[in-house]
């Protein structure tokens, strides 16, 4: 009989809560998710197996051909093989994990990451063995828990741990209510691939698949490609994928700015799809190299050492198909007007590759109180859209609950209807010309073009527009003061 939904959740949480006072919040998914991923790949052998060994009439050598089986469990490795084991424990656990991963080497190679199973003063025998156990409690084969509910299971325990590790969510997960947004406004096809070059847990990835499947479409022919510079959010990924039963993805691990892995003919490999949450304002990478970059990513120049925002942008737009490519990346405000990078987005501008600027709500970066905003680029912009930018102010599309902010379906349906009309809204979207955001010194701040009903610029003035606004980060506050210089020195009459 199969796991109930919310029996599975809570049988994967208490795993987590056995750590509780062990280890660090933030470390619990080193260790959970690799035994997780075990626990099912074994189950699903022994599923496999013993369906094998029904079809041919008790023949346990056939029953143990590769061809009956995903992934191969090597003699010794199996979950039960450690089980037995009471000394050790990390040792014997370790041991395990390095066979299976060697045994299945094109498709498993570090796939459950650097934990340290062998340190006994971080995790006992003891506290393995509990953990071990509490595994062990319930049957993972698919036809107890089939492929979309434990991957949905796992969906929750990224969730789960993002709320209970602190500063550290943000380096694998997205704002799921987000994450559906964006994919809706990318609108990914049967056949086309998908990349994110710094995917986390996958999360943005995978929710194009689910997007397809609930549009009855054919999910399988898409390509899915992500790359990831922590190894364990890598793994976390990899395990993502295999558990929602996704076989062919792409997922490398590395610096996507120094080091990027999706390469054609010594070129960047280019893709229909890519959507993005890089890490922001990252200050320690190698500016120098980007001046000489030899994938010719630097497109509009280098960006200042102290923010590398518009290096992932350039890297973004390089790896786009001229044709069909399109893109939406989430970042801080800070990118839409500081004055340092002023002349990336006259470049965009001019390039016309900047479709629509899209503001949302605050905190929805995790655990991060700044608004966020969405940039929508491609090349080949449909004829209708040329040499034009949709602004859209979405900042009261929101719901924060207990401490959490999230979209409801009605702002995300609200947001991307307006994204699709492409046309002027009262108090909600705008369509500016290139030309006019150019004169305007290529400044794309949303209250510069969008006033909202009784909190706007024409009810309330744009220096306390922008004065508002300001208090939300230092990026905010940074750019905000070189657009109030230069409201000093003209009149901003309508906007």
């Amino acid at each position: 009989m199969a796991i109930k939904k919310q029996e599975l959740e809570r049988y994967l949480w208490g795993a987590a809560t056995l750590l509780r006072g062990v280890i660090d919040a933030g470390d619990y998914k080193q260790y959970i998710f690799p035994l997780l991923f075990y626990k099912r790949i074994c189950d699903v052998y022994k599923e496999e197996y013993e369906r094998a060994l029904n079809e041919s009439g008790g023949d346990k050598e056939y029953a143990k051909f590769d061809e009956n089986h995903r992934f191969q469990i090597p003699k010794g490795a199996h979950w039960n093989d450690v089980r037995q084991v009471t000394v050790n424990v990390g040792d014997a656990l370790q041991k395990a994990l390095r066979k299976i991963e060697k045994t299945n080497e094109d498709r498993l190679f570090g796939i459950f990451g650097d934990a340290s199973w062998t340190n006994k003063s971080r995790l006992s025998d003891e506290i393995l063995i509990d953990l071990l156990e509490h595994f062990s409690e319930q049957d993972l084969s698919i036809a107890n828990v089939p492929n979309d509910e434990l991957g949905n299971a796992y969906e929750f325990l990224i969730k789960k741990f993002a709320d209970d590790s602190g500063h550290t969510a943000a380096e694998f997960y997205t704002n799921r209510t987000v994450v559906r947004l964006m994919s809706l406004i990318m609108n990914p096809q049967p056949g086309e691939s998908v990349y994110d070059p710094t995917c986390g847990s996958g999360g943005l990835l995978l929710n194009c698949v689910n997007q397809l499947k609930d549009q009855s479409k054919e999910y399988r022919t898409l390509k899915l490609y992500g790359q990831e510079l922590n190894l364990m959010t890598s793994s976390i990924a990899r395990m993502n994928m295999f558990l929602h039963g996704i076989e062919d993805f792409h997922i490398e691990r590395g610096d996507t700015l120094s080091s990027p892995k999706f390469l054609e003919d010594d070129k960047l490999k280019t893709f229909d799809v890519i959507l993005a949450n890089p890490p922001y304002s990252v200050k320690r990478w190698n500016r120098d190299a980007w001046t000489n970059d030899p994938y010719g990513r630097n497109i509009y120049g280098t960006p200042p050492q102290g923010c590398a925002d518009y290096a992932f942008e350039q890297h973004i737009l390089k790896s786009l198909d001229k044709k069909n490519g399109r893109s939406i990346v989430l970042w801080p405000h800070g990118v839409l007007f500081r004055d340092s990078e002023r002349e990336f987005r006259e470049k965009m501008l001019k390039d016309d590759v900047i479709e629509a600027v899209i503001g949302l709500g605050p905190n929805l970066f995790y655990n991060s109180p700044m608004e966020a905003c969405l940039l929508v680029c491609r090349w080949d912009k449909p004829k209708e859209r040329k040499g034009r930018v949709l602004f859209i102010n979405a900042v009261k599309e929101v719901t924060r609950q207990n401490a959490f902010s999230f979209l409801e379906d009605p702002h995300v349906e609200r947001i991307h209807a307006a994204f699709k009309e492409f046309i002027d809204i009262p108090n909600f979207t705008k369509v500016i010309d290139n030309q006019n955001i150019l004169n305007n010194n290529a400044n794309l701040n949303i209250p510069l073009y969008i006033s909202t009903q009784g909190n706007g610029i024409k009810e309330k003035g744009l220096r306390v527009v922008v004065e508002e606004w300001s208090q939300n980060s230092s990026d905010l506050k940074r750019g905000s003061r070189s657009l109030l210089e230069m409201l000093d020195k003209k009149t901003y009459e309508n906007s």
